[in-house]
């Protein structure tokens, strides 16, 4: 096995078990008993735990660029891909510990502003391009403001990892991140692109109800 094979094994399995126990909760001892390999092996490829949470953030921004990307290019229409990104988020979220943002903001600031920096550029200008196609096509409504409802998409998309947001609800976290896209969607749509959420809802066996 080559230099660079050892230290994407070291990176995929850390990322495992950061999604899914949280960044705090995850030692460089864990990561080594998890790859059956001596602690010491880790630091030959990352120098800190600092370190390798940031190979971490970067390959994920990375790997959701590009899936992102895809649905861009498959996407039927600015609906189609907003369901498509719905089904990228649920994607993510099963397997992400909630307390992870959180986590990484207070734990491992540097990394939180790379992913900070990902969700204020790469996601906005995705989210504001998605608002331009949806308005040619005539599925959102012309009155709609871009700028104001592409930052409020980006924001809302993590509200469900806030442990304030669970504090008093039972829902989990792919229920609540999927009510807040379908939302969000609903109000955006003119009646034909209400039409569209509706047919793609109900390709995904989702509940649809009738415009009042």
């Amino acid at each position: 096995m080559t230099e660079i094979d050892t230290k994407e094994r070291i990176r995929i399995a850390a990322n495992e078990l950061v999604m899914k126990y949280g960044v705090r909760s995850v030692s460089m001892d864990d990561i080594a008993a998890h790859l059956g390999i001596s602690k010491k092996t880790i630091y030959l490829y990352y120098k800190d735990k600092d370190e390798l949470v940031d190979a971490i953030v970067l390959a994920e921004i990375a790997r959701t660029q590009k899936l992102c990307e895809r649905d861009i290019d498959i996407a039927e229409n600015a609906v189609h891909e907003v369901i498509l990104a719905m089904d990228l988020v649920v994607e993510i979220f099963k397997s992400m510990n909630p307390s992870l943002l959180f986590d990484l903001k207070k734990y491992h600031p540097r990394a939180f502003e790379k992913f900070n920096l990902h969700k204020t550029t790469y996601l906005y200008q995705m989210m504001k391009l998605n608002l331009v196609r949806g308005l040619n096509e005539g599925l959102y409504r012309p009155e709609v403001n871009i700028e104001i409802m592409s930052r409020f998409r980006v924001e809302s998309a993590f509200i469900p990892l806030s442990p304030e947001f669970h504090a008093g609800i039972k829902s989990s976290l792919l229920e609540a991140e999927e009510q807040i896209i379908i939302h969000f969607v609903f109000g955006l749509v003119t009646k034909k692109g209400y039409d569209q959420v509706q047919k793609y809802l109900a390709k995904r066996n989702m509940p649809v109800g009738k415009q009042g």
